[in-house]
C-alpha cells in the first residue's frame, strides 16, 4: 500500500474518488466498516450529510445520505479530476454529455460537478482545493480501478477522449466478441471502457464501476453475503485477477479484486 502524494493535484482525467450517495448512512457505514475495515471522519457537509473513509488515517472513499425525499439510485461514482470544473462541464455539454449538478462549491474541499455522458453512464468531476482524494493508493479496502461499462466503446471513447484527453487504445485481446478500450494519460493507463452490448444490465444502464482491493476475492464475496449484500457475478478469474461483482445492502455495484504481488 502506497500513500498518494499530498502535495500535487491529480493529472486531469484520472478518477480521483469514489463516493456512494445512500438513503441511510449508519447501516452502510457499518457495512463496509466490516468488509474493508473502514473507520470515518466527517465532512465536507456543504452539501448535506456525508462522512470520508479512512484507512491508516488516510481518505480512501466518502458516503453521502441522500435528502429523505430524493429516491434516487444508489450507486458508487467515480470523479474525474480537473483544474477547471466549470471548462470542463462545458466541454462536457459541448460533446454531447449533461452536467446535471454544479459545478458547486464543496467548501474549502474543492469543487464539484455531477456529469452524464453522451450514452447516460454518471460520473463527477472533482477540482481539488484542499481535498485532493483517495490517499491510498492499494491495498485491501482501497479504490484501485475504474471501469465504464456500457453497449459499445466507439462513440463514448471519442467523448472522454476529446473532453479529457484520454488516448484510447484497444485492449490487446480486443476482438469482434471483446470490446474493450484502455484510457492512459501520459502513456499510463488510468481507467477502461468496457462494451459489452446487449449484455448490459436493463436495471443499471451504462454506468461507472469500481474495483475495491481485497486480500482473498471469495472469502470477501462470501463476506458480503453474510453482511446482508448480494453477488451479481461470483467469483472468476478476470483481466486484473480474481474479480466478483457484488452489491451493498441498498444495492450499490462494485466490484471485489484480489491484489497482486
Amino acid at each position: 500500500m502506497t500513500e498518494a502524494s499530498e502535495a500535487t493535484r491529480r493529472t486531469p482525467g484520472t478518477p480521483c474518488w469514489a463516493s456512494l450517495m445512500v438513503h441511510g448512512l449508519g447501516t452502510t457505514e457499518d457495512f463496509y466498516a466490516d468488509l474493508f475495515g473502514w473507520e470515518y471522519e466527517p465532512g465536507p457537509e456543504q452539501l448535506g450529510p456525508y462522512v470520508r473513509a479512512m484507512l491508516g488515517g488516510r481518505e480512501v472513499a466518502g458516503i453521502g445520505e441522500m435528502p429523505p425525499d430524493r429516491q434516487l439510485p444508489v450507486a458508487w461514482t467515480t470523479y474525474l479530476a480537473t483544474d477547471d470544473a466549470d471548462t470542463t462541464a462545458e466541454s462536457i455539454r459541448s460533446c454531447g454529455g449533461t452536467v446535471a449538478v454544479g459545478p458547486l462549491d464543496a467548501g474549502v474541499a474543492g469543487r464539484v460537478a455531477i456529469c452524464s455522458d453522451p450514452l447516460g453512464a454518471i460520473f463527477g468531476l472533482w477540482q481539488a482545493a484542499s481535498h485532493l482524494g483517495t490517499r491510498l493508493a492499494g491495498g485491501p479496502g482501497t479504490p484501485v480501478w475504474h471501469e465504464l461499462v456500457t453497449q459499445d466503446t466507439s462513440t463514448v471513447g471519442k467523448f472522454y477522449e476529446h473532453v479529457f484527453g484520454h488516448e484510447a487504445r484497444a485492449h490487446a485481446d480486443a476482438c469482434e466478441d471483446f470490446d474493450y478500450l484502455t484510457l492512459s494519460l501520459q502513456g499510463v493507463p488510468v481507467a477502461a471502457v468496457h462494451g459489452v452490448g446487449r449484455s448490459l444490465p436493463h436495471d443499471r444502464g451504462p454506468h461507472w464501476m469500481t474495483y475495491f482491493e481485497v486480500e482473498d476475492t471469495d472469502a470477501a464475496a462470501a463476506r458480503v453475503q453474510r453482511l446482508g449484500g448480494g453477488i451479481v457475478q461470483p467469483p472468476r478469474e478476470g483481466l486484473s485477477g480474481r474479480l466478483a461483482v457484488v452489491t451493498d445492502p441498498e444495492g450499490a455495484v462494485f466490484t471485489l479484486v484480489r491484489g497482486r504481488g
